[in-house]
């Protein structure tokens, strides 16, 4: 293992830092670890000139510090871990094709952004656009998995296309925005314009939220893909109902004012 710790907080500039990557740094002797690319504004520095890196080369990394301004690390990884002691800025795993990132503390927005592979581990809260498709991009993520803790902000999963985002906190507006597959897992719900404009994919909130009027109801059972993904979801620490005797879900069909093919499950506990 390799170990990057931060050496005094970045306070003002973000630093751009998507050097911070085991793919990079896997096949590089310290000194040309050190010598790393990073970008404060529009400044170059080196690595080490934030950073106190310890270990021989490898593709597991460990990032100590308040790294919350601290921007694109593990942009693009295909291999290894991050581990990341505290909190993390944004653009986190961006581009990411495999590999597996865990943060102790809270992560800003855009974690994930159009990821194709692998898995990203937030312990507390994350802001918005997670696994989203940035601006411009016809697609979000592709596959991968996303598992957030604590809450998030808006539009998660915006134009997502496969792979699986399970939020354990309220997440904010645009849940899903134009979402064209994958599946969303709610673990406490959302808040409003869930779905918006969605044309494929599935969201599951195991707590009651407001539905936008173009999501039309179709029936309440429980899917048998259900029992599929809580085996799978289990084995990520997770669980969800899918016991007929528990409850069953409210199943909700949309966007229909895209013509959607989307659903929207509604867990709902038998009484």
């Amino acid at each position: 293992m390799i170990t990057f710790t931060l050496k005094e907080p970045v306070e003002m500039v973000p630093l751009e830092a998507e050097a911070l990557c085991p793919d990079t740094v896997v096949t590089l002797k310290h000194d040309a670890i050190s010598a790393l690319p990073v970008y404060l504004g529009k400044k170059q520095c080196r690595m080490d000139d934030f950073f106190t890196i310890e270990g021989e080369a490898s593709d597991d990394l460990e990032i100590r510090g308040e790294v919350k301004k601290v921007r694109w690390i593990g942009r693009g990884m295909s291999r290894g871990s991050i581990n990341i002691v505290g909190n993390v800025g944004m653009h986190l795993g961006a581009y990411m094709k495999g590999g597996k990132i865990d943060v102790s503390g809270s992560a800003s927005d855009w974690v994930g952004g159009e990821m194709s592979g692998g898995i990203i581990r937030i312990a507390g809260a994350a802001g918005g656009q997670l696994g989203a498709a940035y601006r411009g991009s016809r697609g979000g993520m592709t596959n991968g998995t996303i598992i957030v803790g604590g809450s998030a902000g808006l539009e998660i999963g915006m134009r997502m296309k496969r792979g699986l985002i399970v939020i354990g906190g309220l997440v904010r507006d645009f849940t899903g925005l134009e979402m064209k597959g994958g599946t969303i897992v709610l673990l406490s719900g959302a808040e409003l314009r869930t779905g918006a404009w969605m044309s494929r994919g599935t969201i599951i909130s195991l707590k009651p939220i407001p539905l936008l009027p173009s999501f039309l109801y179709a029936s309440t059972y429980t899917p048998s893909f259900m029992g599929v993904y809580a085996k799978h979801l289990a084995t990520l620490g997770i669980s969800v109902p899918y016991d007929t005797r528990a409850g069953a879900y409210q199943r909700y069909t949309g966007d229909t004012s895209v013509i959607g093919r989307g659903e929207i499950l509604v867990w709902s506990p038998r009484n």
